[in-house]
């Protein structure tokens, strides 16, 4: 059967990168077996989820290149949810709980000094009927915790092998607040059973939450999805990331003038048995990610390295693929391809391009150069048309004029029609430049 998976953000804030791996994870993951990706938006968070928040997330994941088949809002399904909380109260396994968060604290501190787990007693199953109506009418309103039962919960996790949770060891979970609404345990199992999901592909901090929401499918009688658990993206310092770390978004790296394709690989490879390098296409890179190969240490990435990764993207793109772009810079159609060829392999990211189209048409800072050298190119400059030669040719004549040679030679031309002792091959430059611009450039240094 082909693979039904699922992303299910939160629309609260913006991705980032970290949110970006378990998204193309699925995304490839389906891609590769012929399957199905839904986005489901977990907007149960009626105060923090936004419009705003929840367009972005498509936009995001559009620009990484995900599109997603089926599309739910976990917000329209609470009929469906509350059907799920009323068969497990009936069945026993939710049960209403009314201590305070104060309460549960001094109960917390009392186990732990008598060096017990600090995990819910289940004092709530004790009450009596006429107990729960006294706290009720002292203005408490439960909350409601699920039933675990005490055993090992034990499955094949796609990405860890053989995983397991000791649910002993657990705090039955609340699984409904007191004011009513939903944590995100129940409502996410209830949309994978019903949404039909049949891979869940999530980060290693959900392994305890599989353990819990594994009982949870068994007792609305679900059939239970494969699970695999990934390495998380940290800096690389460690630091977990989160949606406050706005730098490091979708959105600000979109901004930021990045590469998809460059923030797909680092997002993806970093913490595989890949190495970390461009990949272009989805299809290519779908064919690298084996979930069985992600490493279980965390994975650690450097922001710079981003950069490295874009710059090679960026060498090996090709005219067609940022026609339109240069176009927005300003650079004319006519000119587009030879001068896009000509500066691709100085630039990080497409619209530092911007700056070398200023430096064909000008005006550019004069720079300090040799006045020999100087003079002798404008005498010796030769008429138009210009080509792929014409460099070359030209500086053989001043070569031949002044007996310079080398960096000598060089240099002082670059400097004197650039203005920067750095740049893209002037064989490549010079014709995109002009005669006219070349003369009054060389007039100017003198």
């Amino acid at each position: 059967m082909a693979p039904l998976v699922r992303f299910a953000p939160s629309p609260t804030g913006y991705l980032h990168i970290g949110n970006a791996r378990p998204a193309l994870l699925n995304a490839l993951f389906a891609r590769a077996r012929g399957g199905r990706f839904l986005l489901r938006l977990d907007d149960t968070d009626r105060e923090r989820s936004t419009a705003t928040f929840a367009a972005a997330i498509e936009e995001d994941l559009a620009w990484l290149g995900i599109v997603p088949d089926l599309f739910a809002r976990q917000s329209e399904r609470a009929d469906r949810h509350d059907a799920a909380a009323e068969r497990l109260k009936a069945l026993g396994r939710l049960y209403p709980c009314y201590e305070t968060p104060e309460e549960l604290e001094r109960r917390r501190k009392r186990q732990l000094g008598r060096g017990l787990p600090p995990i819910y007693d289940r004092a709530a199953l004790a009450l009596t009927p006429d107990q729960r109506a006294a706290l009720e009418a002292e203005g408490r309103r439960p909350h409601w915790r699920f039933k675990l039962d005490h055993r090992t919960v034990a499955w094949h996790d796609l990405v860890r092998g053989e995983a397991h949770v000791d649910c002993a060891s657990l705090s039955d979970p609340v699984l409904v607040r007191a004011d009513g609404t939903y944590l995100y345990t129940l409502p996410s199992v209830v949309d994978d059973a019903e949404l039909g999901i049949t891979h869940v592909i999530r980060g290693e901090d959900h392994v305890t939450n599989t353990g819990v929401q594994v009982q949870i499918f068994e007792a609305l009688g679900h059939a239970i999805p494969v699970f695999g658990h990934h390495n998380l993206l940290t800096t690389a310092d460690g630091e977990g990331l989160s949606k406050r770390l706005g730098h490091l978004s979708l959105r600000g790296l979109r901004e930021a003038g990045y590469e998809p394709a460059a923030v797909r690989a680092l997002a993806v490879l970093t913490g595989s048995a890949e190495a970390v390098r461009p990949v272009a296409g989805l299809d290519e890179l779908a064919a690298l990610v084996d979930l069985a190969h992600i490493s279980r240490a965390p994975a650690k990435f450097d922001p710079h390295e981003l950069d490295g990764l874009n710059a090679r993207l960026v060498h090996d793109l090709p005219p067609e693929a940022v026609r339109g772009r240069l176009a927005a810079l300003g650079v004319p159609e006519a000119a587009a391809d030879a001068f896009w060829l000509a500066v691709r392999a100085n630039l990080v990211k497409v619209a530092e391009a911007a700056e070398w189209w200023r430096v064909v048409t000008g005006p550019v800072e004069p720079a300090d150069a040799d006045p020999a050298i100087v003079a002798a190119a404008a005498e010796t400059l030769p008429p138009e048309p210009w080509g792929p030669e014409t460099w070359k040719t030209w500086t053989a004549a001043v070569k031949d004029r002044t007996g310079a040679r080398g960096k000598a030679l060089f240099m002082p031309l670059r400097l004197a029609l650039t203005g920067l002792d750095h740049g893209p091959d002037l064989s490549a430059l010079l014709p995109l430049i002009g005669r006219e611009r070349v003369a009054e450039r060389l007039g100017q240094a003198r």
